[in-house]
């Protein structure tokens, strides 16, 4: 609804409140910030899901203001659902997608950590740049919460980047702003979970085969390679797998 990125008092005001009352803040500008996932990231997801798919119904889990949700819209025949906590996010996806041909996505207010969904409701979800609001002692149950709401044999995919080098300006960046908001969260309430680097690819694997998923890895080489020749970006392709629960 707005063109202009968010002011540094804008900024700041979002930092100090709550992770949900930021996004509400945020909203109107979040398109045109830095934490949009970038358009080429989105494509990429798009042409390595179509090589797997075709798929029916499809979540777009954090949706924000529903740029990842395109993503489904694109792989998947059936209805698609953005959820998300932040009703101003939702908002703008509103907004944005009212003038797109039909049939329009299905919006729902909800958290992640208890989604409203019956079990067995979809073929795909995606989720792009939420991770980081999520601490590590709670991925187990929002795997658990995904792998709910898939059908079996259902694809939970998501992008993940290669680690920073240590040493590096990016490295130095990130690791910088992660000790700030420690800092900010140790001496300010509401706290605002929002970290980079607290996500790695290892423990990640660990808790998504502990929630019930078969696991690849597909590299996204459009989106380039390292000085040692491995991907900057892959695609986790997660795929709910049988129950295998002892039976009474």
């Amino acid at each position: 609804m707005t063109t202009q990125r968010p002011t540094l008092p804008e900024l700041a005001r979002q930092a100090l409140s709550s992770v949900q009352r930021g996004y509400d803040l945020l909203a109107p500008k979040f398109d045109h910030t830095s934490y949009r996932t970038p358009d080429d990231i989105l494509a990429a997801t798009t042409r390595a899901l179509k090589q797997h798919g075709p798929y029916a119904d499809g979540l777009d889990l954090c949706c924000g203001t529903g740029a990842g949700t395109q993503v489904l819209r694109e792989v998947c025949t059936g209805r698609t659902v953005g959820v998300d906590f932040s009703s101003g996010m939702l908002a703008e996806a509103r907004y944005t997608y009212a003038t797109t041909p039909p049939p329009a996505p299905h919006w729902v207010r909800g958290d992640a950590h208890a989604l409203p969904f019956r079990p067995g409701t979809f073929d795909l979800v995606v989720s792009f740049g939420a991770f980081g609001h999520f601490l590590p002692a709670e991925r187990p149950h929002l795997f658990a919460q995904v792998r709910s709401a898939l059908r079996e044999g259902g694809t939970f995919a998501f992008p993940m980047t290669a680690p920073q080098r240590p040493g590096t300006a990016a490295y130095w960046t990130l690791l910088g702003f992660d000790a700030a908001m420690r800092v900010r969260n140790a001496v300010w309430r509401p706290p605002f979970v929002m970290y980079y680097r607290t996500w790695p690819l290892a423990e990640v694997h660990r808790d998504l085969l502990a929630a019930g998923f078969d696991v690849a890895l597909r590299p996204l080489p459009e989106l380039g390679r390292r000085d040692d020749g491995s991907p900057r970006c892959r695609l986790v392709v997660a795929t709910a797998a049988p129950d295998r629960s002892p039976r009474p």
